[in-house]
């Protein structure tokens, strides 16, 4: 999951997707970056965590980081929240010279039909309860892809890593 500064929307799809993995009995390893550096090490802004405790969920123990080349790698999927995040990661993608990743925007790869960004929240106090909501439904929305075929695991060890 990346979003800029991997302090709002990619730690609560990181979050979500954990909570709806253990639902789902799913064993997957989930995880966040920003394509930027300015965070790095802070946790999640206030707001992401109120609107993800609101639901249930608990994003206190994150911390940003900035992806990393060897991420798309270690990951099967990359997803990215918007446009400009999509582009950045593609950049870094030429740095590599066989990545394993898939790399996507969440919304499409949710409703293929689709092409929205997840908008930034960060200058809008009233946004998170909207992005965690597409989030929410996003999620749901790979998850049964996955489970309906429409994902497919990666040969080695028979699971979905996001």
């Amino acid at each position: 999951m990346v979003c800029l500064g991997n302090i709002c929307r990619s730690p609560l799809a990181e979050g979500i997707m954990k909570a709806k993995a253990k639902i789902h009995a799913l064993n997957w390893e989930v995880d966040s970056a920003g394509t930027g550096y300015w965070h790095v090490g802070e946790k999640p802004d206030p707001r992401s965590i109120a609107v993800a405790r609101q639901h249930g969920i608990d994003i206190t123990d994150q911390r940003a980081r900035q992806i990393k080349p060897a991420d798309l790698n270690r990951f099967d999927l990359v997803l990215a929240m918007d446009q400009s995040n999509y582009r950045d990661i593609l950049r870094l993608q030429q740095q590599d010279e066989a990545p394993k990743a898939g790399i996507h925007m969440i919304m499409p790869l949710a409703y293929p039909s689709q092409i929205q960004d997840v908008p930034d929240p960060y200058w809008d106090d009233n946004g998170f309860k909207q992005v965690f909501d597409m989030l929410d439904d996003a999620c749901e929305q790979i998850i049964q892809r996955w489970k309906a075929g429409g994902l497919h695991p990666t040969p080695a060890d028979h699971s979905l890593q996001l």
